[in-house]
């Protein structure tokens, strides 16, 4: 009785995964270099560049001046607190929390002003918040 060799395969190295696995982590590093880079950028508010967006008519808006005041669709809001600010929102928007809120503030205003009337508007549980802002001198 006579027994056949086996033959020995040489082994196969199969290269798909590995390549999928460097692809990933290229493109993993891509990403947290390009987020470390906006980190980095200076700010100027409330200039801002880019092609200016209509303004839709149903949209309300808050104004927040340099003092803290806040005017609710051109009616001052009395108060500067949250609660007085919640009560403002809520009258004038009536149940209509998905239209655009636009917070126009003035650049010399506090960011604790900002904060509250954002603060207020989630508490109302809007949730399009836009801010405005003017296009700066060098671009015009």
């Amino acid at each position: 009785m006579r027994l056949r060799q086996s033959r020995r395969e040489d082994p196969d190295l199969n290269m798909t995964p590995l390549i999928d696995v460097v692809f990933l982590l290229l493109i993993f590093f891509m990403i947290t270099t390009t987020f470390q880079k906006e980190s980095d950028l200076e700010l100027s508010l409330p200039e801002a560049s880019g092609e200016p967006v209509e303004r839709e008519e149903t949209a309300f808006e808050l104004v927040v001046d340099k003092n803290g005041d806040y005017y609710v669709n051109e009616s001052k809001v009395v108060g500067n607190d949250v609660e007085s600010l919640k009560n403002a929102l809520a009258k004038s928007i009536l149940g209509k929390e998905d239209l655009p809120f636009v917070i126009r503030a003035d650049g010399d205003a506090s960011h604790q002003s900002v904060i509250r009337a954002m603060d207020a508007a989630s508490q109302l549980n809007i949730s399009k918040i836009a801010f405005a802002t003017t296009i700066s001198e060098e671009e015009q």
